[in-house]
């Protein structure tokens, strides 16, 4: 996607980091992302794609405003032109800022509160936060054409769809979302204590529910985080009443927004963060199982 070559001639031209040691992270499979440190600093150099510019830079603004309220995010370094994303190779590339710690993996109830409240405290430091070219959650279209891979995907999506809109959106609590905060995404910091979210890529309201439907999915579902869901709760970002009417039909949309998902990567062969086309299937499958289960 982008050479090693047109990778450093970016990070001295844009950013001035002369002979810049770079090692290749792609921790993500919607980006590719390198580790980039000077021997004094550290910094994480990220593409995403497919992705425009705009939506990228709409996503970094998020974490801008996140950082100025205490939650490390990994904010992106302002390039010598002003701007926070730079073109290389056609493809946009911003550098941001290291987030210091360890990846959580939300196996232990520790772990999980510490998710939910971090989850909970993201939500409210942007709650009255607007940035630029804010999207609308949400994006999943049961028309779709990529949907016809498999002959159940279309029903089980729009099936979940209509459970959503009969939740009636508008009443829900709405915010600026993460779209995707999977375990690994916060990140620990045990000597000041402090916990990160990072790997922000969009700039999207839609119902906090939604994040919390996310979180839960990761860590196995309802039955298995009821840690983060209660410290989610214990903030007092989304009410309790909220949260036992709309959960679990948000979980049963996030599904849905799983089998959406893999659906088009493998409708466009998207090996993207990947090692085959086996990976696809199997997060198409992970999703069948999960969404047969509700029907």
């Amino acid at each position: 996607m982008i050479s090693d070559m047109s990778l450093r001639r970016c990070l001295a031209d844009s950013w001035g980091l002369q002979d810049a040691v770079i090692e290749v992270h792609n921790g993500g499979m919607n980006s590719a992302t390198w580790l980039v440190s000077d021997g004094v600093g550290r910094w994480v150099a990220k593409a995403v794609v497919p992705a425009s510019r705009r939506d990228f830079a709409a996503g970094l603004a998020v974490t801008a405003a996140l950082e100025g309220s205490g939650i490390p995010a990994g904010a992106p370094v302002v390039a010598r032109d002003g701007e926070h994303v730079v073109a290389v190779d056609g493809v946009p590339v911003a550098l941001l800022t290291w987030v210091p710690g360890e990846e959580l993996t939300g196996g232990d109830a520790a772990e999980q509160r510490l998710i939910g409240r971090t989850l909970a405290r993201t939500h409210r430091a942007l709650r009255d936060v607007s940035v630029p070219d804010m999207e609308r959650f949400h994006w999943v279209d049961p028309q779709g054409e990529h949907l016809s891979i498999r002959p159940w995907i279309r029903g089980a999506v729009a099936s979940a769809v209509a459970a959503y809109d009969e939740l009636d959106p508008p009443t829900l609590s709405w915010g600026l979302l993460h779209t995707d905060p999977a375990p690994e995404a916060f990140r620990l910091d045990r000597a000041s204590n402090v916990c990160g979210l990072i790997d922000w890529s969009v700039a999207m309201v839609g119902p906090l529910l939604y994040d919390l439907a996310s979180a839960v999915m990761y860590v196995g579902g309802t039955d298995r985080a009821g840690s983060l869901i209660d410290a989610y709760v214990d903030q007092g970002v989304v009410r309790c009443a909220e949260v036992e009417r709309g959960l679990s039909v948000m979980l049963r949309f996030r599904w849905a927004v799983q089998a959406d998902y893999f659906a088009r990567r493998i409708a466009t062969q998207d090996l993207t963060g990947i090692g085959s086309a086996a990976e696809n299937e199997e997060g198409l499958a992970h999703a069948h199982a999960l969404l047969s289960a509700v029907e």
